[in-house]
C-alpha cells in the first residue's frame, strides 16, 4: 500500500499560521519542489493553498479537503504515507482525520495541547492504530517535544552516570520568549468551552495520569505549582507554568508505555523559574497572582467572550522578526533514589510556539518515517527517542545537555 502512495507526507492545514511556517521549514530542508522527500499541502480554500504555495517556494502538489468531509479526509489519507496536522482547536477540526489515519495505517503527528481530545482519540482508536499498523504521535511541538524529550534525556543520562534513573525530575522554565498566536489562544478557550458545557472534563484535566494506557491513569500525588514556592535544587522561586497541565501529562504517558521503567513513585513537575531571594520571591508573588487572576477570570462564559475581543484571532501570531528573536532555555533538576543529582538544558533557538515548534513538528515527522515502533498512540519520546534529539540538534536549532 505504501508504494501505491503518491506523497511521502502531507501537510494539513498548510494555510494557518503554524502550517505555513512549517511549509517555508521544509522547503528550506527539502526543496521547493519536494525533490527528496515527495510532499504536500492540504486544506480547504484553493486559493490560499495557491498564496502559502507562493509565499512559501512550496511547488508541490495541492489537495483540497475540509476536516469536516469525512469521504476528502479518507481519500487524503489514502494519497500519502503520512500526515502532518496544524488544524486546531483538534478538540473542533481533528478528530475525522484522526480516525481516518487509524483507518488507513498510516502516520501521524500533530502539535496538540489538548488533553482531554488526546485522552479521547486515544480510547475511541487506539486498538484500531494497533491492527491496521497506524503510528500515531500528539504534541510534536512546544507542546511537549522539549519536556518529554528532556525529561526521557535526564533519564538516559542518570542510567549513564548513576546506573540508576531519576525518581523525581523538576523542570523550570529559566528564560523564554515568544508571542502568542491566535490558535493556541482558540485552543485554550475551546477546553474551557469544553468544561463549561461537561464539568465532568475537570477530573480529566486534573489527573496527571490521563493520558496514560487504559487501566493506568492513577498513582502518586505529583507536584502542582500554583503558588510560589522554593525550589532548592533550580535554586530559584518558582511560579506557575500555563503548559504544565498538558507537558506533564504526556510525560506520564511515556512513562507508562515504557512500563514505569523510572519506578512506581516516579514524581515529575513543571514550572516557571522566577529567580532566588527576595527578588525572585515577589516576581513569583506577582506571577502568580496574575496567572490565577486570568484563568479566574477565562473560566467564565461572559468574560471570556470579552476576553476573546482582545486576544489574537486564529491564523494571527508574531512577526517573522519575533520568531527569530524568541527563544527558550529549560533546566531539567533530577534525584535518584540514593540522592545522586544531575541537571540538564534544553534550549530552542527561535519564538517556541511556532518559530521552534514549525521546526519540531517537521523533524517529528521524518523521524516518525524512519521508526520502527509499531502500530498505535505514542509520545514523541517513546516513537522517535535518540535519532529525533539528534535531527533537533542538527537540523531545527535546539540543544540537550548535562550540566
Amino acid at each position: 500500500m505504501a508504494a501505491q502512495r503518491k506523497h511521502d507526507i502531507v501537510v494539513f492545514g498548510a494555510t494557518s499560521f503554524v502550517g505555513q511556517i512549517l511549509c517555508k521549514y521544509l522547503v528550506d530542508r527539502h526543496g521547493s519542489e519536494g525533490e527528496t522527500v515527495k510532499w504536500a499541502i492540504a486544506g480547504r480554500n484553493a486559493q490560499k493553498l495557491d498564496a502559502v504555495a507562493e509565499s512559501t517556494g512550496a511547488d508541490v502538489p495541492r489537495i483540497i479537503a475540509d476536516a469536516d468531509d469525512a469521504d476528502a479526509i479518507a481519500a487524503l489519507c489514502a494519497s500519502t504515507n503520512l500526515v502532518i496536522s496544524t488544524v486546531g482547536p483538534y478538540a473542533l477540526y481533528g478528530s475525522k482525520l484522526v480516525a481516518a489515519v487509524a483507518e488507513a495505517g498510516i502516520d501521524y503527528c500533530d502539535l496538540t495541547g489538548e488533553p482531554q481530545w488526546m485522552q479521547r482519540m486515544i480510547d475511541r482508536y487506539h486498538e484500531r492504530a494497533v491492527e491496521t499498523g497506524a503510528r500515531i504521535v500528539h504534541a510534536c511541538g512546544f507542546d511537549s517535544v522539549p519536556s518529554d524529550l528532556g525529561v526521557w534525556y535526564t533519564q538516559q543520562a542518570a542510567m549513564e552516570q548513576f546506573g540508576a534513573p531519576c525518581t523525581t525530575i523538576s523542570m523550570g522554565v529559566k528564560a523564554m520568549k515568544g508571542g502568542a498566536s491566535g490558535g493556541t489562544v482558540a485552543s485554550m478557550m475551546n477546553m474551557m468551552e469544553e468544561v463549561s458545557a461537561e464539568p465532568s472534563l475537570r477530573k480529566v484535566l486534573g489527573n496527571p495520569y490521563a493520558l496514560g494506557v487504559k487501566g493506568d491513569r492513577e498513582g502518586k500525588d505529583q507536584p502542582n505549582v500554583t503558588m510560589p514556592v522554593h525550589d532548592d535544587g533550580l535554586d530559584s522561586w518558582l511560579a506557575p507554568f500555563v503548559m504544565a497541565g498538558t507537558n506533564t501529562r504526556v510525560v506520564f504517558r511515556t512513562h507508562s508505555l515504557l512500563g514505569h521503567v523510572w519506578g512506581d513513585d516516579f514524581t515529575y513537575g513543571e514550572a516557571m523559574m522566577m529567580g532566588d531571594g527576595v527578588a525572585g520571591r515577589a516576581k513569583a508573588l506577582g506571577f502568580s497572582g496574575g496567572m490565577g487572576g486570568f484563568m479566574g477570570a477565562a473560566s467564565v462564559g461572559p468574560v471570556r467572550k470579552v476576553l476573546g475581543k482582545f486576544l489574537p484571532e486564529p491564523g494571527e501570531g508574531p512577526s517573522p522578526e519575533a520568531q527569530r528573536a524568541g527563544f527558550f532555555d529549560l533546566r531539567f533538576h533530577g534525584t535518584t533514589a540514593s540522592g545522586d543529582t544531575i541537571i540538564t538544558k534544553v534550549t530552542g533557538d527561535r519564538d517556541p510556539g511556532y518559530g521552534s515548534t514549525s521546526k519540531m513538528l517537521g523533524e517529528a515527522a521524518l523521524a516518525l518515517s524512519g521508526s520502527d515502533v509499531v502500530g498505535g498512540f505514542w509520545t514523541p519520546a517513546t516513537a522517535l527517542g535518540a535519532p529525533y534529539i539528534d535531527a533537533l540538534v542538527q537540523h531545527a536549532g535546539l540543544t540537550f545537555e548535562v550540566l
